[in-house]
């Protein structure tokens, strides 16, 4: 009988959660520590796009194809794109079956509920992880705990405590940040805005700029206001006075219709700051006996689309590798990394040309031509 190395997982995020659970599914043990108090302690942030190559295989392979369906928002994958000026640009209907659209939450609690109990421990920040030799680490917690493992994975995302084990690549700044608020029963109490928005997702562009929404459960409204400064220029529009900060942002989008520029004076949360940071396109790592990356930790790239289906496909095709090396985990760490190294490396270049086609000179028009399937370099 093969007794499998138990994993120590840093993170309950997507992607940590799908490895647990595809190495439940195969009867290998392990335990994933996150710093949140609870399921419930903070936000899990808006809608996602689940695709057929990569988050929907990830689920596959975990077993939660039917949960994931139970989930699904429908008429959610629209999409419209406006001018400035609220004029339609393009109108695409819902096609649910190949990016069908779902609440991170209610994902990650599909997630949490396929576990065995006490498989996530909560309240475990990481405050240092040191090598011991032989391949086995220790992972210090700020509530005095300390962890021994033969196996460490980081799925702790962008800030990864795990990855100087590996590199020492550090996230930096794009140039672009993200100020997210929400409406709330937009249809009733901001009724234009609900319109424009539309049944999906909307976005209008400009040159180093955009709003972008997305109509989520029960009428909500979350946006994402994008703006090319630097970190400092955001700083100091005083993000603890929510009026200075919308204040700031409108004066960016002067003239700009009132039903898109509603999406950040009427917002009924306070502003958040989303700077945008990556990792090289190419990062990667030699290994090192007994820890790998997954995620944002492994491969942190500019929001295309992709960041939680990699996660959770990281996940998966790590947990398959381990079970087809049930007597050899460096061998099954080394099978991991030979695949996501290039995988991760191309989605990152795809990722960053989004970026430029959303908000380059050519903007929107070059983006438009890209999404419908036109030669975006005509």
């Amino acid at each position: 009988m093969t007794t499998h190395t138990h994993v120590t997982i840093i993170g309950a995020g997507l992607g940590g959660l799908t490895l647990a659970r595809v190495l439940h599914v195969h009867g290998i043990p392990s335990t994933v520590y996150e710093a949140e108090s609870s399921p419930t302690s903070r936000s899990q942030g808006g809608m996602l796009d689940i695709h057929e190559n990569n988050g929907q295989a990830a689920l596959a392979a975990a077993g939660l194809t039917e949960e994931f369906r139970a989930i699904i928002l429908a008429g959610h994958a629209a999409s419209r794109a406006l001018n400035p000026d609220g004029s339609v640009l393009l109108e695409e209907d819902d096609d649910s079956d190949a990016r069908p659209e779902v609440q991170r939450g209610e994902l990650r609690q599909v997630l949490l509920d396929s576990l065995p109990e006490g498989t996530v421990r909560w309240n475990h920040k990481v405050t240092g992880v040191r090598a011991l030799g032989g391949g086995r680490h220790e992972v210090s917690f700020a509530n005095g705990t300390t962890v021994e493992t033969a196996l460490l994975v980081g799925a702790d995302g962008a800030w990864s405590r795990v990855r100087p084990l590996l590199s020492d690549a550090k996230p930096v700044y794009t140039g672009t940040s993200f100020v997210e608020t929400y409406l709330y029963e937009a249809d009733t109490r901001h009724t234009a805005t609900a319109k424009a928005v539309g049944a999906g997702a909307m976005f209008s562009l400009a040159p180093g700029k955009g709003i972008q929404a997305h109509r989520e459960a029960s009428g909500r409204l979350h946006t994402y206001v994008a703006l090319q400064r630097p970190l400092e220029w955001f700083q100091a529009l005083g993000f603890d006075d929510p009026a200075s900060v919308k204040a700031g942002l409108l004066r960016e989008f002067d003239g700009w219709a009132p039903e898109l520029t509603a999406l950040i004076t009427d917002g009924e949360t306070d502003p958040v700051l989303r700077p945008l940071h990556t990792l090289p396109a190419d990062h990667r790592w030699d290994r090192v006996p007994g820890v790998t990356l997954i995620g944002d930790a492994a491969h942190l790239m500019i929001p295309s689309g992709e960041g939680a289906n990699l996660a959770m496909f990281d996940g998966a095709e790590l947990g398959k590798a381990l079970a087809e090396h049930p007597d050899d985990t460096e061998a099954a760490l080394t099978a991991y990394e030979r695949d996501v190294f290039p995988r991760s490396h191309e989605e990152a270049g795809q990722a960053t040309l989004i970026h430029e086609l959303m908000f380059g000179p050519d903007t929107p028009h070059r983006f438009l031509r890209l999404i419908t399937g036109q030669d975006w370099e005509s």
